[in-house]
């Protein structure tokens, strides 16, 4: 395990999606995709663990990526945020 984790995020050209880019092994083998809490309650323990998160429509978890829609009411900034936060707490 990394003693630090680097995370990158960046939103696309149309502000609906987000990336979000990390130095560890977030999945393996097929891409993982959640539509909503409950299914991301119920996924990998990495689906677990940013399920907590407020404003997340849609997870898409690939290797060392994540791809997030929010909901209408979710703000990017928090997002954001809570993400790194929750990736911190999990592998650090």
């Amino acid at each position: 395990m990394s003693e630090y984790i680097e995370i990158e995020s960046e939103l696309n050209e149309f502000d609906d999606e987000l990336h979000i880019s990390t130095n560890l092994q977030l999945a393996e083998g097929e891409p993982e995709r959640y539509d909503g809490r409950t299914a991301m309650e119920e996924g990998s323990p990495v689906a677990q663990a940013l399920s907590v998160i407020q404003g997340i429509a849609i997870l898409e978890i690939e290797e060392s990526d994540l791809y997030i829609q929010r909901r209408p009411d979710g703000s990017w900034h928090t997002i954001v945020a809570d993400v790194r936060a929750a990736l911190k707490d999990f592998f650090l």
